[in-house]
């Protein structure tokens, strides 16, 4: 069941982004010679007109073949009007685009889709979604303990911390257990034994559950925001908003492992996909669709990054061809694409590697 769903769901994703090439290639009249979901042998295949349509072996990606794609491609006097590279810049711009364009789409059509039957949209907000400490509350192990507003904590016992929520978790179920906390205050890092409180509250069953507490609180925001629309004419806007907000999300995450604010352990390769997809299956229809929508966008922001070989990195080019009123020479396209493709297998390895000791440490890391 796991594979089947994780094989459906990034079908789904490439079948997406790659029609948003071939429709806006159709459109500017670029030749269009193969649309592929999967790389590799074909398994199966049809020529309609002039496109022949494959599904390939290898299902971890897709691409459209157009006429004049690649530098040395030859092609008649006749076609070249036809041809890709033969385009003007815009053309080549919006075609290039339209990929991962389509992946956010899709991602806004199923947040409408989702918000329109009454169900909730929830979307993190990366600035508050750090282990910052914004109140500290009087009376509890916190305050003994000399936690202070501003604090960071970046670790709890063996176990590094990277949100809110890694830090919560653990405090909820060590009630009277003395727990190490480090964390960092401006420049320094500081180490502190905090005991969580124990406090009972009712569970989802309504019986009493005993939890943790340390008397922390965040203030400048709830690092969870609730989509919620009352009316069904409102989902088309309010899936737009969530679609946005998810959007700024994912940037800021990207942002904050470049600065070096959440941790690279966070990359997840194709394990995780597979795994978090069959859990999301199996949850229902409703988590699936929303792990889909997540990764669409995720998809879709992640391709226009300006690393060569992605499609962020051809567009790169083009702007470079905007400013120069001419493209790169060939030979130094290839150097770069090179050096994108090495930076892509680089961090495929990392997020691979991630995904192994994720397995062998049952996901606690």
């Amino acid at each position: 069941m796991t594979i089947i769903s994780a094989i459906l769901l990034l079908g789904i994703l490439i079948f997406a982004h790659e029609l948003g090439h071939f429709l806006v290639a159709k459109l500017s009249g670029v030749k269009v010679l193969k649309f592929s979901l999967g790389f590799g042998p074909r398994v199966v295949g049809r020529r309609i007109g002039e496109t022949e349509y494959l599904i390939s072996l290898f299902p971890l990606g897709g691409y459209v073949k157009m006429l004049g794609e690649e530098p040395e491609e030859e092609f008649s006097e006749e076609e070249r009007e036809r041809a890709f590279s033969a385009q003007p810049l815009i053309k080549r711009t919006l075609i290039v685009l339209a990929g991962p364009l389509f992946n956010i789409f899709l991602t806004y059509i199923i947040f409408t889709g989702v918000i329109a039957t009454g169900s909730p949209i929830t979307v993190p907000d990366a600035k508050n979604f750090l282990p910052f400490i914004d109140k500290i509350q009087q009376g509890y192990p916190a305050e003994a303990a000399g936690l202070k507003p501003g604090d960071r904590v970046i670790k709890i016992d063996d176990r590094e911390i990277d949100t809110w929520f890694d830090m919560v978790e653990i405090v909820s179920r060590s009630p009277g257990k003395k727990l190490r906390f480090i964390v960092k205050r401006g420049d320094k890092t500081v180490t502190l034994q905090i005991t969580p409180k124990e406090e009972e509250i009712k569970g989802p069953d309504g019986k009493p559950v005993k939890i943790g507490r340390i008397g922390v609180m965040k203030t400048s925001g709830s690092p969870l925001q609730l989509i919620q629309g009352k009316r069904i004419i409102d989902a088309p806007w309010l899936g737009l908003v969530a679609t946005y907000r998810m959007s700024v999300f994912i940037v800021d995450t990207i942002k904050m492992l470049i600065a070096g604010e959440v941790s690279l352990k966070n990359i997840a390769g194709p394990g995780t996909i597979i795994s978090e997809s069959g859990k999301a299956a199996s949850a229902g229809l409703l988590p699936y669709l929303m792990f889909m929508a997540l990764l669409s966008v995720n998809l879709g922001i992640l391709n226009l990054l300006p690393i060569p070989i992605l499609d962020g990195g051809h567009l790169m080019f083009y702007m470079i061809e905007a400013l120069r009123g001419r493209p790169l020479k060939e030979k130094t396209m290839l150097i770069i694409q090179r050096i994108g493709l090495a930076i892509l297998i680089a961090l495929m390895a990392f997020a691979i590697y991630n995904d192994i000791i994720r397995f062998l440490t049952g996901g606690d890391r």
